[in-house]
């Protein structure tokens, strides 16, 4: 039975903990912590099953914040949960601090998510479902759990949100539980100002229960959570009407709820008074980081009620565990981040295959010997070749999660959010694909995969302007060059924030596939041509294996691939292009002597990472370096010693792509051409 008064004195408490927070740092945003608060002190006082001693229990519930700028609450929340200490909570949004102004993912700390970027959050709680139903289904129901998360305004009117909105309910989430906190105030303006949907419709329109409640009132808050928990058919949306900055008054204390100016703004500079508001609140203005004792006990009490609910689930794991040893052995393992082997080495290829047909053939063997992948595709399964995975598996659809494969809908951005949260719970391995211009719709959801450092793998075919016919819109130029900055960006261990691949022929592509699958620590693009590409000879001789041992040698980001003793001239590139650079080389030796070294660089940032000596190897700094890319030039002009690159510095065309590489100059004959003009340039 929920006590109103109590469930509302320790709201309060948290109001204030939110406020003080901001105040200190003077900065933040206290106005929707202070209006949130109320379902967040009810979720994880009565209902979020966490282990109070092991916040990595694998079958724990998760909560996803979606607007990070709430973190205030989130922290205020954990603090009264022991997660943070009260000087954790006082060094809100200072240097070194584990509480930054918008939660950065800290498991140990109960924080399931970065967030920040508005709508990533909550799609992620969607993501994080699924593999709940994964797991469920591929192993036992013992490890199921909920999933929670909290939108606000801006989430739900960002484009994401209706694209995980109409996948949750397709696939009937039921697991999935969703706050509202439509307090109708934004940043700047009310909400009416920019929009009049009927966001409870929308929903509803959507396959979704949808529960209407004054989430301000914790009795009305933890009736709609109850009853949310009973439903088996849909996703569950709690609109909760809630208020901005409440509690909030002014010196004189009149009301001051349902400001903007609280939105981003200390209260002292929002035209509220900070003292008189924590006072209105029950709170003491000179010491606003004190704990109510009822509070307290409140959370106290509910910390022995999990760990006897835990206990009791913990018990039914062991009896499963006892019961299925071999499938217990290998769920340990996949919670453990360890990947299940495959011989890359024996997976088989017919000649001179497009690089995304490769990678299908990778995908087969992959569905067939990993037992944690999910792999998804936003509606292009059939050319992105993603369907090489789906042909051993079957599709996800309502209620059956016994398959493997996330048909995602015209929905890249969401798709990327997706497979983020399909990371985030645990035991699984996440990949995605469509064409790779869209990449660009992906871009936001990509940036937090390399900061929160998960080990997705992103599948973008259709590679440069050969695309051909479908002409310009879908030919990417500049999208290498945009996703190689993420190789020269670190993330917070120090490490490439994505590892980039970008195969030259079939060998390679399984080379950079093994590499995507052993690379725990990141996300990994892999970068695949949509036409044919010839095999590259290997100098070790004739066979598949020997081209395999020689593209093996990526694993260092570049190898040489063909050398003449004592060479004029490196030539460089990666893709399509090192089996063109290969050809005009052989045009040029059959006119005169030309001793060459050709390398592959399917990563540039990878290679940089080498030892100098290695680095100097491979692209020697005393030889002339020429470079050939199908992205705009600067791509390779960091690896070519100050040398010249070829590449394009426009928008496609729509035309077949072998009139492409002739109008384009990327022709054999021109790229020999152009060779010779930089060897004659230097030679001067």
């Amino acid at each position: 039975m929920i006590n109103d008064k109590l469930m509302t004195r320790a709201a309060n408490n948290i109001r204030i903990l939110a406020a003080a927070m901001v105040e200190n740092a003077k900065s933040g945003h206290p106005g929707g912590a202070m209006g949130g608060a109320d379902f967040a002190n009810v979720l994880y006082s009565s209902f979020l099953v966490h282990d109070p001693d092991d916040p990595r229990w694998f079958a724990r519930d998760r909560f996803f914040l979606d607007p990070g700028h709430m973190s205030p609450m989130l922290y205020a929340t954990l603090f009264m949960t022991g997660k943070y200490s009260i000087d954790d909570i006082k060094a809100f949004r200072s240097w070194g601090s584990i509480t930054p102004g918008h939660p950065e993912l800290d498991v140990e700390h109960g924080v399931e998510n970065t967030s920040g970027p508005l709508g990533q959050g909550h799609v992620m709680a969607v993501g994080c479902a699924i593999a709940e139903r994964f797991i469920a289904a591929h192993f036992s129901e013992v490890f199921a759990h909920k999933t929670y998360a909290f939108i606000s305004d801006g989430g739900v009117q960002e484009g994401i949100s209706q694209e995980a909105g109409r996948l949750a309910g397709v696939l009937g989430l039921s697991n999935l539980i969703m706050f509202y906190d439509s307090n109708s105030v934004q940043l700047s303006t009310m909400c009416d100002a920019v929009s009049c949907e009927d966001t409870a419709m929308k929903y509803r329109a959507w396959n979704w229960n949808v529960i209407e409640i004054d989430g301000t009132d914790p009795v009305a808050i933890a009736d709609a959570i109850a009853l949310a928990q009973q439903e088996t058919e849909r996703p569950t949306l709690i609109i909760g009407k809630t208020i901005m900055g409440r509690g909030c008054v002014t010196d004189d204390g009149a009301n001051f709820e349902g400001q903007c100016s609280t939105h981003g703004n200390p209260l002292s500079k929002s035209g509220a008074s900070f003292e008189k508001t924590i006072e209105n609140l029950g709170g003491d203005a000179n010491n606003p980081w004190q704990v109510f004792p009822e509070a307290a006990e409140l959370y106290a009490n509910r910390a022995k009620q999990l760990r006897a609910i835990v206990a009791e689930r913990k018990a039914k794991e062991q009896a499963w565990r006892d019961a299925n040893p071999e499938k217990a052995a290998q769920l340990e393992r996949y919670i453990k981040g360890e990947v299940d082997a495959i011989d890359y080495a024996a997976i088989e290829h017919k000649p001179g295959l497009a690089t995304r047909a490769s990678s299908a053939n990778v995908l087969g063997a992959l569905a067939q010997g990993v037992g944690n992948m999910i792999v998804s595709s936003a509606d292009l399964a059939n050319s992105d070749k993603t369907d090489g995975f789906l042909k051993k598996t079957k599709a996800f659809t309502r209620g059956d999660f016994d398959g493997a494969f996330l048909q995602a809908g015209v929905s890249e951005l969401a798709m990327t959010a997706l497979i983020n949260g399909i990371a985030l719970h645990g035991g699984m391995i996440a990949a995605c694909g469509t064409f790779f211009v869209f990449s660009d719709y992906m871009k936001p959801a990509v940036r937090l995969s390399a900061l929160m450092e998960l080990p997705v793998k992103f599948i973008w075919t259709h590679d440069a302007f050969r695309v051909g016919e479908d002409g310009p819109t879908h030919e990417p130029v500049e999208q290498e060059a945009q996703i190689r900055l993420m190789e020269e960006l670190k993330n917070h261990s120090g490490r490439n924030s994505v590892l980039v691949l970008r195969p030259a022929d079939s060998a390679e592509c399984t080379v950079a596939w093994k590499m995507a699958m052993e690379n725990t620590n990141t996300p990994t693009a892999l970068i695949l041509s949509r036409q044919n590409i010839p095999d590259l000879p290997s100098q070790h001789g004739e066979d598949y294996a020997a081209r395999y041992n020689d593209a093996l040698q990526a694993q260092k980001g570049a190898y040489i691939l063909y050398k003449d003793d004592n060479p004029e001239i490196v030539l460089v590139g990666n893709g399509s292009e090192v089996s063109t650079l290969v050809e005009a080389a052989n045009l040029i030796k059959a006119e005169q002597d030309f001793k060459v070294q050709i390398v592959s660089i399917p990563s540039i940032g990878l290679f940089k990472n080498q030892p100098e000596e290695y680095q100097d190897e491979v692209i020697p700094p005393e030889l002339t370096a020429f470079g050939l890319t199908a992205g705009l030039p600067s791509t390779l002009q960091n690896v070519v010693n100050g040398g010249d690159v070829f590449g394009l510095d426009h928008f496609g065309a729509s035309a077949p792509y072998k009139i492409l590489d002739e109008k384009f100059g990327f022709s054999p004959q021109n790229i020999a051409s152009e060779i010779k003009k930089t060897l004659k340039k230097r030679k001067k």
